[in-house]
């Protein structure tokens, strides 16, 4: 099967049902759940996706793995399958309920403070299309492969293909063992952690040894794949970290102290979509964010 760009008119003989079964796959990552969720059988799954990856001529879904994952051809065309999914049905019944979720992804912190008045507002304001928000340890918390519509992203992102808006920034911290020295202390700076071992979440934290100058760097570093274990090392006392303040907030531990850091650049936060349409509710979302981040610190 060619993994190019279709060409002429290979898309002829495309059936909602085939959009259907490729968004099932899409979302849950498995033909047995999306055969499930679609009420089907397995082979029925199998065999609609198959036509349709023909009638295109490229690939959309990479079956190495045990879980499934979108080819990037696959990424680019969830979206518009989506929309013409939702295009469809809107055309046979205006106004319908049930829209499909937007999927809203992190990486470990969320939204921060600003998390719980933006899920109970969308609520509030658009019941009819479920906000839904995965944390997902990923540097686009799934973005760019295609699982989440948008996400919530800390410090620079670099991937291709996205579009990103700075929403707020928040001070750094830095994140030491509870029964350790540095615990006790008011506030820290950069050069108090170098001294021993960083630990640095490799896969999706925002924090590399270039927040420390060149020549003033820490000796040693500890990587660790995810906020979960990143937590596990510093409580261990087998180094410090350095997070945004929002996960004081999220991730309280009983074996990490949280201690301001005095020179460190404070911490962007983003709203990040792939480029092009995407989920119709994007607009709404980045809206939303906007009034919450405005609204909730006008009152503080």
């Amino acid at each position: 099967m060619s993994t190019g760009q279709r060409t002429g008119n290979t898309a002829r003989g495309i059936e909602v049902r085939h959009l259907r079964a490729f968004l099932a796959v899409a979302d849950e990552g498995s033909v047995t759940r999306a055969a499930a969720r679609l009420r089907v059988t397995q082979p029925v799954v199998s065999r609609t996706l198959a036509a349709l990856e023909e009638r295109l001529g490229v690939r959309l879904v990479d079956r190495s793995t045990h879980h499934l994952a979108l080819t990037p051809e696959g990424v680019a065309f969830r979206d518009r399958a989506a929309a013409a999914v939702a295009a469809f049905d809107e055309a046979l019944d205006p106004g319908r309920p049930g829209a499909r979720p937007l999927r809203l992804g992190h990486a470990w912190s969320a939204f921060g403070p600003y998390t719980t008045p933006l899920l109970r507002t969308w609520q509030r304001r658009y019941p009819e299309t479920p906000l839904e928000l995965l944390r997902i340890d990923d540097r686009t918390a799934g973005l760019t492969r295609g699982e989440v519509d948008a996400a919530v992203l800390r410090g620079p992102v670099s991937a291709p293909g996205l579009v990103t808006e700075v929403l707020f920034t928040e001070a750094r911290v830095a994140a030491v063992a509870a029964d350790g020295p540095l615990a006790a202390r008011g506030s820290l700076s950069l050069a108090d952690l170098a001294g021993g071992t960083v630990v640095l979440n490799t896969v999706s934290g925002a924090t590399t040894l270039d927040l420390w100058p060149p020549h003033a760097r820490p000796a040693t570093a500890l990587a660790v794949a995810n906020t979960d274990d990143w937590l596990t090392a510093v409580a261990a006392g087998q180094g410090s970290g350095v997070s945004g303040n929002s996960t004081a907030q999220m991730h309280p531990h009983a074996g990490v102290a949280y201690v301001p850091l005095d020179d460190a650049p404070a911490l962007p936060v983003l709203l990040a979509r792939r480029e092009g349409p995407g989920h119709p509710a994007l607009p709404r979302l980045a809206e939303l964010a906007r009034e919450i981040v405005d609204r909730e610190r006008r009152t503080r």
